[in-house]
């Protein structure tokens, strides 16, 4: 992941992402252009650098406004009051609908915002950290140094803060994670749907979406390059998410 955004924000591109004709058209990977050049003559490599900086900035702003929603909002129903469950069977109207259907419609009304494609892919994750959350707080609330504070006359802010938030980081980091690999797949599916990122801004669904056509012809480099720049990310976010909770796992042992 470190490899990736380091590529993605420091390496300087060899040209000009949306300039076209710096090669020949369709030309194949080489020296002066490792990834090939596409359609237009534009140069893949620097395209998909460019794309790489707007995807990764949008999962990152997609991530973090779930976690603030979700983590806040699961910790404010962290109990079992006519409020709380009231606001569960809420949530469980809200996962019944077609969430990615939702996100396509709302980003396509707003004229293709790229704030609303974060916050709609932000939408689809956060009710699974309002369910983690509030299931692992529940289970807090029995223990003994909750129990402690309470009997100590700390206030309900200062034991979800203090106290609580603490002891839910790993979950909270570990479902980080794995809404980054699958925010990753939604950003790219929406712009190979023509939604969100629209050209001449390179975005890594996009560019698969133009290459589609050479597929037949033997012309794979347009799409491939995007496409494992998409899988690698992906991956590696999942593989992060298996050693974070390997992690809790162990302290949670010891």
């Amino acid at each position: 992941v470190l490899l990736l955004l380091v590529a993605a924000f420091l390496l300087p591109l060899p040209y000009d992402p949306i300039e076209p004709d710096v090669g020949p058209i369709m030309g194949a990977p080489s020296v002066s252009h490792l990834f090939g050049t596409d359609q237009l003559g534009r140069d893949v490599f620097s395209r998909t650098i460019a794309a790489g900086r707007l995807d990764i900035v949008l999962v990152l702003a997609s991530v973090g406004l779930t976690v603030v929603v979700g983590v806040g909002l699961g910790l404010a129903v962290s109990s079992r009051t006519v409020f709380a469950e009231r606001l569960m069977r809420v949530l469980d109207v809200f996962q019944a609908l077609p969430l990615l259907v939702l996100a396509m419609a709302l980003v396509s009304v707003s004229g293709n915002s790229l704030v609303l494609v974060a916050v709609s892919v932000a939408m689809i994750g956060f009710p699974t950290f309002v369910r983690l959350v509030r299931a692992e707080s529940l289970a807090l609330r029995e223990s003994r140094f909750i129990e402690a504070a309470v009997s100590i006359g700390a206030d309900r802010r200062r034991i979800l803060v203090h106290h609580m938030l603490p002891n839910v980081g790993g979950i909270i980091l570990v479902n980080a994670a794995v809404c980054a690999s699958r925010a990753i797949l939604v950003i790219a599916g929406l712009s190979f749907l023509g939604i969100g990122v629209q050209p001449p801004t390179a975005s890594w669904g996009q560019m698969i979406e133009q290459g589609i056509e050479g597929i037949t012809s033997g012309q794979w480099w347009v799409w491939a390059f995007p496409g494992l720049f998409v899988l690698i990310l992906g991956a590696c976010f999942n593989r992060v998410a298996d050693g974070l909770d390997t992690l809790q796992a162990g302290v949670g042992r010891g």
